[in-house]
C-alpha cells in the first residue's frame, strides 16, 4: 500500500503529563499522522465518498486528546491509532506526537508509533 493521507502539524492544547503541575494546565502538542490506505477508488471516481476526510480525522484526534487526558504520550498515541484504525479504511497509521515545550533546550520531544490493522 503506497497511498498516504497525511496530517502535519496539528496543534492541540490539552491536558497531558505525569506531574501534578502538568495536570493543572493545558500543554501544547503537535501531531503528525500518516494513514496508509487504498485511494484507487477515490482517484478513479473523483468521489469524496471514497476518500478519507482529513478534516474529520483532525476533529477526531483533537476530541480524543481532550477525552483521554493521558499521562503519557505513549498512551495517547496508542489510543489515537486504535481509534483511527477502527474507524477509517486504513491499514497502517504512523503517528508522531511532539511536546514542543517539554524540554527547554530541545526544539521538540515526543513519540512516534506505527500501528497496523489486525487481519
Amino acid at each position: 500500500m503506497n497511498d498516504i493521507v497525511f496530517i502535519q502539524g496539528l496543534k492541540i492544547n490539552t491536558l497531558i503529563g505525569v506531574y501534578d503541575w502538568e495536570r493543572a494546565i493545558k500543554q501544547s502538542l503537535v501531531i503528525d499522522c500518516e494513514m496508509a490506505c487504498d485511494m484507487t477508488q477515490a482517484s478513479q471516481t473523483d468521489d469524496v465518498a471514497y476518500a478519507i476526510n482529513y478534516k474529520t480525522v483532525c476533529e477526531d484526534i483533537e476530541r480524543l486528546c481532550h477525552k483521554i487526558q493521558a499521562k503519557l504520550l505513549e498512551k495517547l498515541a496508542e489510543e489515537i491509532c486504535a481509534y483511527l484504525l477502527a474507524h477509517y479504511p486504513c491499514q497502517t497509521i504512523t503517528l508522531t506526537i511532539h511536546k514542543p515545550n517539554a524540554i527547554k533546550q530541545a526544539g521538540s520531544v515526543g513519540v512516534k508509533i506505527i500501528r497496523h490493522k489486525s487481519a
